[in-house]
Formats: C-alpha cells, structure tokens, sequence
C-alpha cells in the first residue's frame, strides 16, 4: 500500500540574528558608516556587529502515515511541530530532506489561514474550495452542510474581518473538514473555539478519518489524542523522539511533564502552554489539604482546597470555571466546574483569588496533572485554557487516619465542592491598579 504521507530525512534552519552590543535600530547615516567601516573591523576581528546564527527547528525527522490513518503529533511548545505542519501544507520549503503527499490537502494551521479578510463567508468558502481543487458543483453540494457546522448563518455574507476569532475558526474548520480532502492536517487551532464546538469537531475528525481520509492532528489536548490517533509522534527540540502505538508514546510524553509541586507554595504559570482569547487569565495557584498529613499533602477521600489567582484586564464575568483532575492517561477523573453549581464569577480587574473546596478527593495515590478552564457562555469562547497547569501527588495514609465512607458517594468521578471569592483582595488589587 502507498503511504499517503511520506517524510524523509526533513530538515528546517532558520538563521537567528544576534546583534551584540550595537544598536538594535540605527539610521541611515549610521548603516552606511558601517558598510564604510566593514572591511576594518573584519581585519581587526571585531566581533561586535551582527552575527547569524544556524538554529534547526527540524532536523532529521522521517516517518510514514497510512491512507486512513489518524496519527497525533505532540511535543513540548518550540518542539517543531507546527514547522512539521507547514511544511506538509506546502507553506514553508524544506531546507533538507522531502515529503511526498498523495492526495488532496486540507489544512488548518492558525486563525484565518487561507481566508480572505475582506471577503464575505459565502465567497471564503468557494475560494477554499477552489484552493483545494473542487469544482463548483462539488462546493454546491456541501455547501448547506458547511454553513450548519459553522453556525454562521447570519453573517454569510458579511466580510470575515469582521468575524470574532471563534466564528473565524468555526467556519475555517467547516470548510476543511467539508470539502473533502484526502488528508486532513489540524493544528491546535480548536482551543478558540468553546467546549460545545470542540466537542463537536472533534466528533467531525472521527467521522473523516472513519471515512478512509488521512488525519494529521496537533494538540496539547492529549485526551482528545488519545481519543482520535492510532499511531502518534512525539517531538522534542526538533527531532523525532518516538513514533509508534499511542499507549507507548503518550506515558513517555507524560512522565516528562511538568514536575509534582509540593503544597501550599505558589505556582506561577509564566511558561505554562494555555489557549485562549485573554483578557483574564490564571497567573498562579496553590493547594493544600488538611487534618491528614502535616504537610498538607492529598490523600484518599480527604478534602483539598485548591486555590487560583486570576489577573483580569478589565470587570468581567466567568459562568466557565474548571479545576480539572486528569492520571497519567489523560482520563479525566474529577471535573470540579462552577456550573455544576449554577453560579458564575464576577472578575474585578487586577489580581483575583478563588479557592475550591473540595468534600472528599476521590481519587487512589498516585501522581495527577491538574487543567484550569475558563470560559464565557456570553461571548462563545474560552478565556484561559491550561491543560497541564500543574501535578500533585496523592498520597497513602493509613486507614486510621482517614475519615470513613459515606453510603451517599458517588465513585471516583465525582466529587463534592464549594467556591469562595476573595473579594477583599480582589477590590484592593483593583484600587491599586487604576492609580
């Protein structure tokens, strides 16, 4: 059988500019003093002007996708995976090596990639269709179903640039997935979407790749990886790590993530990979538990409190916020969300602390990785998206030590919680911010 996707010693460089001590800006007078002075400075050896730099975003990476096959590509952030999709998508050439595709593409890589701002939905559909090689005939034909997907009926005819990212990405996603290519290559371009739209996509994948079509997918979202892929490729620093069965691939993913923080210390989230539209975000969190280990450390059937900060740019509301429980396979085990009880949040600007209680963590020891979520049912989109925030370790304690079942619980799934607002801190941060 011809492997649809065929990638061969693929490499891509890009040259980095340092500048050393000079200006970063320089007017024109001070270029051509420069140029003059250039043969000088190389006879002396100066060092101190520009130098490039060699840096390989890809290097070496060869593998093969079946037709039918739905292969996810995972990776640290700057692993090279969307350099990988750029290149399968002909937008960026190759410095070694080469691919071979057989069959149509359809790609997906950010935002508005190949849609026309100033023309309307309707009109981006067509052109897509017809970057993709389909006839009108064939458009006309998916043409209703695309629209339904999309939920854009009322702006058909509206130029996109006028579209919020969510209706942007909404439609960009129709018509990838509508007009039939052979391989279809997603970036992680569905996290801008809200829960409804990522739940309903990521049904369409299924359907496509059931359908024989190839599926390329990029996410930090390895739930949904594990969902869809047969075979996945984890990348690190450029290279091919590992490519193979996504029961072997995804634990070694995993058991380099990011490491088990001890209780009760703040956790910043300056590097942590997030998703979103912005505008408010989590900034840093802590936990600790109580009346079992001194430390504060969780355990079996005992409560935890898991507080978050939250910076909002302006006053706003939340009805979406999560503290989510995921093992080591990326099944979610405990989703602590704040429409469970009917409540939304109101965020003050400036920093904002929240704390879940949760009754009884029903959760067995063990090492778990906690996602924070938050969303507006307002506005259709996720705020602030985390999948891999942080890890804590559940520990054993002896049975003495541990409060007894009650005959009312409901498994290892479900958990009962309250939220507090810090609204005192919230109003002073507030105060402070706008002098």
């Amino acid at each position: 059988m011809t492997a649809a996707i065929r990638v061969s010693d693929l490499g891509k460089s890009y040259r980095v500019q340092h500048a050393g001590q000079r200006a970063k800006y320089r007017t024109l007078r001070e270029s051509l003093a420069d140029l003059a002075k250039a043969p000088v400075r190389r006879l002396r050896g100066d060092d101190s002007c520009v130098r490039l730099e060699e840096f390989w975003a890809l290097k070496g990476v060869e593998f093969e996708v079946q037709p039918g096959e739905v292969v996810g590509i995972i990776g640290r952030n700057g692993a090279g995976k969307s350099t990988l999709l750029k290149i399968l998508s002909r937008i960026t050439m190759p410095t070694t090596g080469g691919v071979e595709l057989h069959g149509r593409v359809g790609s997906l890589l950010e935002v508005g990639t190949g849609f026309h701002p100033e023309l309307t939905g309707r009109e981006n559909i067509y052109l897509n269709g017809s970057i993709l090689g389909m006839s009108r005939r064939e458009i006309d034909r998916r043409f209703d179903e695309i629209v339904a997907f999309a939920e854009v009926e009322k702006f058909l005819d509206t130029p996109v640039k006028r579209y919020s990212s969510g209706m942007y990405v909404r439609l960009a996603f129709a018509v990838a997935a509508h007009l039939e290519p052979e391989i279809l290559i997603v970036d992680e371009v569905l996290a801008v979407g809200d829960a409804q739209f990522q739940k309903k996509c990521l049904g369409k994948m299924d359907e496509v790749a059931r359908g024989g079509r190839t599926v390329l997918l990029v996410s930090h979202q390895i739930s949904a990886v594990r969902a869809l892929s047969h075979r996945v490729a984890l990348l690190e620093g450029g290279r091919l790590a590992c490519f193979g069965f996504k029961e072997e691939v995804i634990p070694r993913y995993l058991a380099n993530g990011p490491e088990v923080s001890p209780p009760d210390n703040w956790i910043g989230f300056e590097r942590a990979a997030r998703s979103g539209i912005g505008g408010a975000k989590f900034v840093a969190a802590q936990y600790r538990s109580y009346g079992g280990h001194p430390s504060g450390q969780p355990y079996p059937d005992g409560p935890l409190e898991v507080t978050l900060a939250i910076e909002a740019e302006t006053l706003r509301s939340a009805d979406g916020l999560a503290v989510n429980f995921f093992d080591r396979y990326s099944t979610k085990l405990i989703n602590a969300d704040l429409r469970n009880l009917g409540r939304s949040l109101h965020l003050h600007r400036g920093r904002n602390e929240i704390t879940f209680h949760i009754d009884r963590l029903h959760l067995c020891p063990g090492i778990y990785t906690v996602e924070l979520w938050m969303a507006s049912s307002s506005i259709g989109e996720v705020i602030d998206h985390l999948p891999s925030a942080f890890q804590l370790d559940v520990i054993d304690l002896p049975s003495v030590a541990r409060p007894g079942p009650r005959p009312d619980e409901g498994g290892l799934v479900t958990c009962e919680f309250d939220v507090t607002e810090s609204r005192a801190r919230a109003e002073t941060t507030r105060s402070r911010t706008s002098t």
